[in-house]
């Protein structure tokens, strides 16, 4: 349907202008709009989810609205949206690939499998996909997962990794690497003895993160980071972790959440940055994106000094929410988050799900550019860049953004949908489905994966 109304709207616009010339009229008209022709899809209601000029008003474009294979689409300016395709992570069905008209091209066959969040699509046109591992029943908060399978587009695990016992399990995201290995997020039980060691007020088993990254030509866990080695608390200064996170915020404040489930950080999200070998975490119970060396050693990654930023795997950086390290007079940003992602060199975009405030919103940030040189920023905030809101954004889980090659950001609204928005605010595109949701990544129509796939 969209390939069909860009080529009636461009004939159509052919005719007017062949037309304005005949009749000798002035060229370059104060108007000239020319209303879209009629979709040819079933016209439904608009879904309730208001404000879709982004200012607070009533829209009055008339948009095309048209049902598709997973939900209602509406189209507001076809001149300003990105005609490309989306793989769709829909936690409630399935991973499909799905273009602008909300209809299905591709969909993998997962048997009875269920995602553990996170698949994309990579360039020889297999998925890379967590997977819920069910074999075993430990460690099960949101977003457990397990296992990592790389599927054929039959949906055949041409490799299958499990990481998942009582004492760990993967959860949430991966991110492949471009020496093909595989980071992947894994919670850790900390025995309550060894909680109590470290300072804990928590008198219960912990279930803090790590991050491993696995050689899948072998199936190794090949480096790792616990957090766990980079605790710091103030109430038994008989501890050899005992300080002040204020005076220390490359360290991690072991008491600075609370729950009766012991899963105290809750990360949900990970990227990589090749350029200066640095690991963004999204943290969703700090609120907060913590940054992390990948150049050390796995010995080095669990001590305070070494790798190129000198710091060991302490954290290099941490943004979002300042009280998490003490200081409660900067201003906070996050109200829990997901999705870091870097989409060009020192620019990072995170959706901010917004929790208490029942509203969402997307960031773009300009990082410090201390990172690029190796050394350690100041502990304050990057600079937004770009923001959107809406009154009819909001999600308090998964969700994410990211920016499209035409300037847009696509963003993905758990409960609801996707939305495709310029870089003014304008929205240009909805998609509303039945589904939830976890993230969604473009995809051009001529990318090496897609091509593979011989749509």
């Amino acid at each position: 349907m969209l390939t069909l109304l860009m080529s009636l709207k461009s004939i159509t616009k052919s005719l007017f202008t062949l037309l304005a010339i005949i009749l000798l009229f002035p060229s370059c008209s104060k108007d000239e709009s020319i209303s879209e022709p009629p979709d040819s899809e079933v016209e439904t209601e608009q879904p309730d989810n208001p404000d879709d000029n982004g200012d607070g008003s009533e829209d009055d474009n008339n948009p095309e609205i048209s049902e598709g294979d997973k939900g209602t689409v509406t189209l507001f300016d076809l001149d300003q949206i990105s005609d490309s395709f989306i793989l769709v992570n829909d936690l409630a069905s399935s991973v499909y690939l799905m273009d602008k008209n909300a209809n299905v091209v591709f969909e993998w066959d997962l048997g009875d499998r269920i995602t553990g969040n996170d698949a994309v699509l990579q360039d020889d046109g297999t998925l890379l996909a967590t997977i819920r591992y069910d074999e075993s029943d430990d460690i099960v908060f949101g977003g457990y997962g397990g296992q990592i399978q790389i599927l054929d587009k039959e949906g055949t695990a041409l490799w299958d990794f499990v990481y998942a016992t009582s004492e760990h399990r993967m959860h949430h995201d991966i991110e492949r690497m471009p020496n093909g290995n595989i980071l992947a997020i894994a919670w850790e039980r900390i025995p309550q003895e060894t909680a109590l060691e470290n300072g804990s007020t928590h008198n219960m088993d912990l279930y803090l993160e790590s991050i491993i990254e696995i050689d899948p030509t072998t199936d190794q866990i090949v480096w790792e980071w616990h957090s766990i080695d980079h605790t710091i608390q103030d109430v038994d200064d008989t501890k050899s972790n005992y300080g002040s996170v204020s005076d220390n915020p490359q360290l991690i404040d072991i008491n600075f959440n609370s729950n009766d489930t012991g899963n105290l950080m809750h990360i949900n999200g990970i990227d990589y940055d090749a350029d200066n070998d640095l690991i963004y975490l999204s943290v969703n119970f700090y609120s907060e994106v913590w940054v992390i060396d990948h150049s050390t050693s796995t010995a080095s990654a669990a001590e305070h000094s070494g790798g190129n930023f000198g710091l060991g795997g302490d954290l290099v950086y941490r943004f979002g929410n300042p009280a998490a390290y003490g200081d409660q007079e900067s201003e906070r940003i996050f109200y829990n988050n997901h999705h870091p992602n870097l989409f060009e060199p020192g620019k990072f975009m995170i959706f901010s799900n917004g929790g208490e405030l029942g509203q969402s919103t997307v960031y773009e940030m300009e990082l410090p550019e201390a990172l690029d040189q190796q050394t350690i920023p100041q502990n304050v905030a990057p600079k937004i860049t770009w923001s959107f809101s809406n009154p009819g954004l909001f999600a308090d889980r998964v969700s994410g953004a990211v920016r499209l090659p035409n300037g847009n950001t696509m963003i993905t609204e758990g409960d609801y949908g996707i939305w495709e928005v310029t870089s003014s605010g304008k929205i240009v595109w909805k998609f509303a489905g039945s589904g939830f949701f976890w993230r969604s990544y473009h995809y051009a129509k001529d990318a090496p994966g897609v091509l593979e796939l011989d749509l």
